[in-house]
């Protein structure tokens, strides 16, 4: 019979595991389109635009869904919101599998939904859970999305070329993984819900207070420009180094160690980030590797891609695991946590989808992506200057 020390350690346990394969959820039913659009497009039918359009509607998703998501989470609780965006995404991944255009949108605008109450819950849940272990979990978090996002990349196109499942079969294997993951989190659903001891009166006077104040704009800021320089990278970064002259298929490769390349910092930074009371130090880390990546894109050798390609992972890997602590560090409760990822994520998101678009847009306005590579530096600009407001120590509240 176990002891009560014992029952306390396996739900520990059981609790970690659960964020971990939740966390793995949230990334890799997105990335695993990308390698494989053109299967799809052809699979279906359909037109460049349409197939393009698969990649913006989970962003526009994350923008529209996370205001509502704190809101939602008072009245069910964390544990039990978690449970069923998860349920959700496993629904939004069969659908989208189908083999139709509309099911295919329906299954992906779903998927988004899912997506976005996880990218919202989960950094507060880690602050309600793990209020000593914040900067650690935070960093099992971040490098659980950002793996399952590199595998979701590399193994979706094997599974469409090289097995009789096609294309449906290698964006439908992301079911499995949801569905597992809403067995291991049943057992938190079943435990009292405790979200906040604050009225909830309160929290919606908390969750309108934050809009006032600077911070919660310039984490937003950092946010929606980490953001964009991420999915424009991720669109782009392939074709900026073919017209460079570097073959498709090892400008692919370039993608993926890029991708891999953030993982340390995803694990490390917010470990560092929970130590320091002022992370502004860490603004200037991710800036340098950014500058680097991108003046050598601009500038540097061909030769030395693979020195680019390092440095901008280490960059991205870093700011995204500092913006994913600004939710917690900068609020002083779980459910004040929420309210500001839930802002932070819908507009940042917003201004992320635009990203994409408008580069590519510049490119053919241009003829050249000379204009757009000049763009990455000077959005890098504008990130660190946000970043060094919202690294400083204190609290949204408190600047109302």
């Amino acid at each position: 019979m176990l002891t009560t020390n014992e029952m306390n350690k396996k739900a520990f346990i059981l609790l970690i595991i659960g964020i971990v394969f939740i966390s793995t959820t949230l990334r890799a039913p997105l990335t695993a389109v990308g390698p494989i659009i053109s299967y799809i497009r052809d699979g279906l039918d359909i037109s460049n635009v349409l197939a393009g359009f698969i990649t913006t509607i989970p962003l526009l998703a994350f923008a529209i869904v996370s205001p509502f998501v704190p809101k939602i989470a008072r009245r069910l609780g964390m544990e039990m919101t978690l449970f069923l965006a998860i349920l959700l995404l496993a629904i939004g991944i069969i659908i989208r599998s189908l083999g139709t255009p509309f099911l295919l949108l329906l299954g992906t605008a779903l998927i988004g939904v899912a997506i976005a109450f996880g990218n919202v819950l989960l950094p507060s849940f880690i602050k309600l859970k793990f209020p000593l272990q914040l900067g650690l979990m935070t960093g099992v978090f971040t490098v659980s999305m950002n793996l399952s996002a590199g595998i979701g990349a590399g193994i979706s196109y094997p599974i469409a070329d090289g097995t009789s499942y096609g294309w449906q079969g290698a964006l439908g294997f992301w079911a499995i993984l949801a569905i597992i993951a809403c067995i291991i989190w049943l057992p938190q659903v079943k435990k009292k819900q405790e979200i906040d001891v604050v009225p909830s009166s309160t929290n919606v006077e908390k969750a309108k207070s934050i809009l006032k104040s600077p911070l919660t704009w310039t984490i937003t800021l950092c946010m929606g420009l980490q953001s964009l320089i991420f999915y424009t990278t991720a669109a782009w970064i392939p074709e900026i180094l073919q017209t460079q002259g570097m073959e498709a298929e090892k400008s692919g490769w370039m993608l993926s160690i890029m991708q891999f390349a953030q993982l340390p910092m995803t694990f490390l930074i917010p470990i560092l980030a929970g130590r320091f009371k002022d992370q502004r130090i860490l603004v200037l880390v991710f800036t340098i590797f950014y500058l680097i990546g991108f003046t050598g894109l601009l500038y540097g050798d061909i030769s030395l891609t693979l020195l680019w390609m390092v440095a901008l992972g280490l960059g991205g890997g870093a700011s995204f695991g500092l913006v994913m602590m600004f939710f917690s560090l900068r609020s002083r409760t779980p459910m004040e946590a929420a309210d500001l990822s839930g802002v932070a994520q819908s507009f940042g998101y917003l201004l992320a989808a635009v990203g994409p678009v408008f580069f590519g847009f510049i490119h053919d306005a241009t003829g050249s992506w000379e204009i757009p590579k000049i763009l990455f530096i000077v959005t890098v600009i504008l990130l660190f200057f946000a970043g060094m407001h919202a690294g400083r120590d204190r609290f949204v509240s408190e600047e109302v």
